[in-house]
């Protein structure tokens, strides 16, 4: 009897590359943009921070918000600043100038007073200069300078604690990113904790000679 061998017929292969051409070839999604234009007219406020007061607009447990200073609707914060800071606050409806002011990869500078207990010397400041390695990671770059305490300066309610056998020293601090307390956090990483925050300008917006409490409407101007 004479045996039968079937060849067995070779499998075809898919091929790799036909996927992957249909993937090439597929049309890509486009992400969807995020509306950034104002509802309604557009509004840009500046606002001087007093200590102790919530950077937002409502607070559950009663304390002192945005709100009790600003009547006015449908404007947000362009960024934060502490409860215990003080100092220039953007408030507005444009996404747009929101996103340039707090994103960071726009890098806006944003100018801080900064009173620290003890005396800072160049050594000091120049590690703050270069960048320190906080618990996020490392810092850019900062602008520091040893300045004067500034004459346009407002006490503050209440005073900061100063020990008597512990000189204060005044900084200005210029940074290009916005994280989490992080002049706090720079200038203790150096040894030279901070009593007292005060944010002068964001971008070509200044504190000027507005006083704490008050705000100003600057929409039609820019």
């Amino acid at each position: 009897m004479r045996r039968m061998f079937l060849t067995a017929k070779p499998m075809r292969k898919t091929s790799q590359r036909i996927h992957q051409d249909k993937r090439a070839n597929a049309p890509a999604r486009n992400p969807m943009r995020r509306d950034t234009r104002p509802k309604g007219p557009r509004r840009v406020i500046l606002f001087n921070k007093p200590f102790d007061v919530l950077p937002q607009f409502s607070d559950e447990a009663g304390r002192r918000t945005l709100k009790d200073f600003v009547p006015v609707g449908d404007v947000y914060a362009a960024g934060r600043l502490d409860r215990d800071s003080e100092g220039l606050m953007i408030l507005t409806n444009d996404g747009a100038l929101q996103a340039a002011l707090t994103q960071p990869g726009k890098r806006t500078g944003k100018v801080y007073f900064v009173q620290v207990e003890g005396a800072p010397q160049e050594s000091d400041l120049s590690l703050l200069r270069i960048g320190v390695t906080l618990n996020d990671g490392p810092t850019l770059p900062a602008g520091i300078e040893l300045v004067d305490e500034p004459e346009w300066l407002w006490p503050r309610q209440p005073p900061i604690r100063e020990r008597k056998a512990i000189p204060t020293s005044w900084l200005k601090i210029t940074l290009f990113e916005g994280r989490n307390r992080q002049v706090r956090r720079m200038t203790a990483h150096i040894g030279f904790p901070t009593l007292r925050l005060i944010r002068f300008a964001m971008g070509e917006h200044q504190l000027g000679d507005l006083p704490p409490g008050e705000w100003r409407d600057i929409s039609a101007a820019i």
